[in-house]
């Protein structure tokens, strides 16, 4: 059975590591055209793969990377900052403001101009998290943009018809989003995080990837929030 990404055009926003470059890889094993876009990458290709740069803060670099890449099917986001955990009282709000700058009003730039370039038929997939459901102390902020995107993403799914929408939220994944900790903390951290799981593990960015890819190629999927947490809501 051939793929419904075969021959397509997919933008991954936040594609240089983690959870974004294992979409970019699931896509092209698909058969995709796959376009990295990020802070840290310049304009190439490697292993398949073709790089932008973009700063997902300002409107005129979303533009030249649209502009660069002409008509495409699928936009992926999953751009977010480093967050980290304080309590309100703590919290410089120019900081917070910061960092949904970045994930959400990133976003929302991305599509307004991605919507040119973007065939009538294709998709968007955004990123939350489980903390948009799931309440912490001290994690006002994420809770604000992961809750924030889950509902942007059905309220876009009606707008921009035919067009889908959906977002991806995931649970605790190895990533280099914790490659600040020191080994021995983060392996402590994610058997502590992965014990009290139902599935007894925290995830792999692969298996948060496929959630992706079956946004992308479910033709009947819009508005739809998958959660890949190993049972973190429950």
């Amino acid at each position: 059975m051939t793929s419904s990404l075969n021959g397509k055009t997919v933008i991954v926003i936040g594609g240089s590591s983690g959870i974004g470059a294992a979409v970019a890889k699931a896509a092209a094993d698909r058969g995709a055209q796959v376009v990295l876009a990020g802070r840290r990458l310049s304009s190439g290709s490697e292993n398949g793969l073709r790089s932008e740069p973009v700063d997902v803060t300002d409107a005129a670099s979303l533009q030249r990377l649209f502009e660069a890449v002409g008509r495409f099917d699928h936009l992926i986001y999953t751009s977010g900052p480093s967050v980290r955990a304080k309590n309100l009282i703590e919290t410089d709000l120019n900081e917070a403001q910061d960092n949904f700058n970045v994930k959400l009003w990133g976003s929302l730039r991305a599509i307004q101009l991605a919507l040119p370039y973007l065939d009538e038929h294709g998709s968007i997939t955004l990123t939350s998290g489980q903390l948009g459901r799931k309440l912490a102390p001290g994690q006002f902020i994420k809770t604000g943009i992961n809750a924030a995107t889950e509902a942007l993403g059905k309220q876009l799914a009606k707008e921009l018809a035919p067009r889908r929408v959906n977002v991806v939220s995931p649970g605790v994944i190895d990533t280099p989003a914790y490659a600040g900790l020191a080994e021995e903390q983060r392996l402590a951290m994610f058997a502590k995080a992965g014990g009290a799981l139902p599935v007894g593990r925290v995830g792999q960015a692969e298996e948060v990837a496929a959630g992706y890819v079956l946004a992308m190629e479910n033709g009947f999927m819009t508005g739809a929030v998958i959660d890949i947490d190993g049972g973190g809501l429950l």
